[in-house]
């Protein structure tokens, strides 16, 4: 809305403007090493995704007392997922979780199949000898 022609438009203080002072102290960088990935010259911030990597160690640490190959399995296939997970992001802290995990699944399954194939020689002998 503009004033009519003839009169003049000014604004109405209530005080006589004061002159304001802005004080500051000069800028200090700080450099503070924070969780995050490396791309390139840049850190991209958040962290790591999550895995199943614990569960996978946990798992594959019960199959050898209890449970056998019936949780060896399981804890391969998590311990999978949590490899291709920590692939993907070089440095995971993850990875070695899941990496042992693996490996103590495989040694579980191989060494129940082992047991597997003694039973069978077992039973074939003894089948061949009459008893």
């Amino acid at each position: 809305m503009q004033p009519p022609p003839n009169q003049q438009y000014y604004t109405q203080y209530t005080a006589a403007p004061q002159t304001q002072y802005v004080v500051t102290q000069p800028q200090q960088m700080a450099y503070v090493q924070q969780p995050g990935m490396q791309v390139g010259n840049t850190i991209v911030m958040g962290g790591f995704p999550s895995t199943s990597a614990q569960l996978a160690l946990i798992l594959s640490i019960v199959s050898i007392f209890a449970g056998g190959i019936c949780l060896a399995i399981p804890s391969l296939i998590v311990a999978q997922g949590a490899l291709k997970v920590t692939a993907m992001y070089p440095g995971h802290p993850d990875a070695s979780t899941a990496k042992t995990a693996q490996t103590i699944s495989w040694v579980v399954i191989g060494l129940y199949l082992l047991l597997l194939v003694f039973y069978m020689f077992l039973i074939a002998s003894i089948t061949s000898q009459g008893y």
